[in-house]
């Protein structure tokens, strides 16, 4: 195991970096020679790249299963945390807060599926790219390709929405900015073929290779939500994202690559079960109220006229469920000002679901999108790199922080309005020399 993992500590220790971020004084790394050319290798000058990769669904305490050498080598020589996701605690909203630094209700994405009074005939849906459902929010990589700084997405939510665009007279998107190079979501390209593809960025010309990159798995998520998270799929899939990463860490440090990475989880997973649901048919008509969306939590629109009739049947005491008008949600949720939140929230307690109709046939799984205070929403941080002192457990923090601390590894201004900012991992960074 050892010799799999020195490449990868050796392709995170070159070059340096300063806080606040400034770029380094770039150090000579030798490239292999070209095999068409067998000619003597060439000193190329490599500042390190920032790379921020999403494990969708990894809880921390996955890296205490014994089954992640590369992801644990990072956590103990690099930064480790256990991070507070955003509510909703769903994969959509806490991608965007991620890499905008703003709480879902400000972000716009305010769910995995939305309404907007403004579209009464339109539903956003995750497979969505139209601009209007993420302009409410700027992206960290468009403000890097604002300030000239090249940037690559190998998968992230709203990576491939012009982000910006406006729709002309015939309803056609005009304008906006993506990342210089991206790629739209496709579920067969395999972890493997997602590693390439970022080290093939990196392959590239000082002047077409991206400094902040993108790289998102999915499969973790998928695993917790077919068999729960306490299980050997989960574990599997685990695993396999680990070694996907051991190889990546092995090509950069082939070319002699520094990186900066910062790997995330948009949230965690509970266990669920048939026998832990909560039927919504039983507590009111279905033309009463149309459901946005059900699971961990179900928002609710009522039918035109009955309003107090959704209110009488869901604002009372229920066994593991509690619902607000969006006026009333908890003001520690963040959540509830912004027009696509549904007039009526109802959230489950951890490991229950609210949904239309009772189950007919008995399952267990998992599930997220609770109380983002809840231990089992909690999601990974590690941090390693040239940038951060090795060898720390940070306390849990929010991941509105996410976005701060990757401007100040790009090389971009603090930002403005956001709602988290760096102090998390100021005591991390190294100094500025």
């Amino acid at each position: 195991m050892k010799k799999l993992l020195s490449p990868f500590l050796g392709a995170l220790a070159l070059g340096a970096c300063a806080y606040p971020y400034t770029p380094p004084a770039l150090s000579p790394v030798t490239a292999p020679a070209g095999p068409a050319t067998g000619a003597l290798a060439a000193t190329e000058q490599r500042p390190p790249v920032t790379l921020l990769v999403s494990i969708d669904g990894f809880r921390p305490d996955y890296l205490d299963r014994g089954i992640t050498p590369v992801l644990g080598r990072m956590a103990a020589d690099g930064v480790r945390a256990s991070m507070r996701p955003s509510f909703p605690s769903k994969t959509f909203p806490n991608h965007w807060t991620l890499v905008t630094g703003k709480v879902p209700d400000r972000a716009g994405v305010v769910g995995n599926t939305m309404v907007d009074p403004r579209w009464p005939t339109e539903t956003f849906k995750m497979d969505n790219t139209d601009a209007k459902w993420w302009n409410e929010a700027e992206p960290v990589w468009v403000t890097a390709e604002r300030a000239g700084i090249r940037t690559a997405a190998m998968f992230w939510p709203g990576s491939a929405v012009a982000w910006g665009a406006t729709e002309d007279a015939d309803g056609d998107e005009v304008g906006g900015v993506r990342p210089s190079d991206w790629w739209p979501f496709a579920d067969p390209i395999t972890d493997e073929q997602r590693v390439r593809a970022v080290v093939d960025w990196m392959r590239r010309p000082a002047a077409i290779r991206p400094r902040f990159v993108t790289l998102y798995f999915d499969e973790v998520d998928h695993a917790g939500h077919e068999a729960g998270p306490d299980s050997a799929e989960v574990n599997a899939a685990v695993a396999r994202v680990d070694a996907a990463l051991g190889e990546l860490a092995r090509e950069l440090a082939a070319l002699g690559q520094p990186v900066n990475m910062v790997v995330v989880a948009d949230h965690g997973m509970a266990a669920t079960a048939s026998e832990r649901v909560i039927a919504l048919d039983r507590l009111l008509p279905a033309a009463d109220a149309r459901i946005v969306e059900s699971g961990s939590y179900a928002s609710l629109e009522p039918a035109p006229g009955r309003d107090a009739a959704v209110a009488a049947a869901l604002l009372r005491r229920h066994n593991h469920m509690q619902c607000w008008r969006k006026t009333a949600i908890p003001a520690r949720f963040r959540y509830g000002r912004n027009p696509r939140v549904p007039a009526f929230l109802c959230l489950a307690e951890p490991g229950w679901l609210v949904q239309k109709a009772a189950p007919e046939k008995p399952f267990t799984g998992g599930n997220h999108g609770y109380d983002n205070d809840a231990p089992s929403m909690r999601a990974v941080f590690v941090a390693s790199g040239p940038a951060f002192v090795g060898g720390r457990r940070l306390p849990t923090f929010d991941n509105t922080d996410v976005a701060p601390l990757l401007r100040d590894l790009v090389g971009l201004p603090a930002g403005t309005d956001l709602d988290g900012d760096d102090r998390p991992f100021r005591r991390v960074l190294r100094p500025a020399r």
